[in-house]
């Protein structure tokens, strides 16, 4: 699956990053402890986080994540949204719950890392 058919299915609101779109999702990870997705994330996974400070974009790139989809509604700043334009990587917004963004994943067939 692509980032964009999940964003669609989940009804995400597109940030930025989206020349990143067509990525395809190889799987998927949550977690807010930067520390825990360094170590467990894996490329092209979309990450489920309530961060949204330039140190995740930071190890977005790093990992090279299809996306990251921030979640609860937490304010997003200019500056990861710029970067996250200027890094290729899918910013996404919700106001649902960490809970829910990952139980739809689930539903639509994305693999949890492991």
């Amino acid at each position: 699956m692509i980032v964009k058919h999940v964003a669609h299915a989940l009804n995400l609101q597109v940030v930025a990053g989206a020349q990143a779109l067509e990525r395809d999702i190889t799987g998927g990870y949550c977690a807010d402890l930067l520390s825990c997705v360094m170590a467990r994330a894996k490329a092209g996974n979309v990450w489920v986080t309530l961060q949204a400070h330039p140190n995740v974009l930071a190890v977005a790139v790093l990992l090279e994540l299809a996306a990251v989809i921030v979640t609860e509604g937490a304010p997003i700043p200019d500056e990861v949204k710029t970067r996250a334009d200027a890094e290729g990587i899918a910013l996404l917004a919700t106001p649902h719950t960490t809970f829910w963004v990952v139980s739809e994943l689930a539903r639509l067939g994305i693999p949890a890392q492991e």
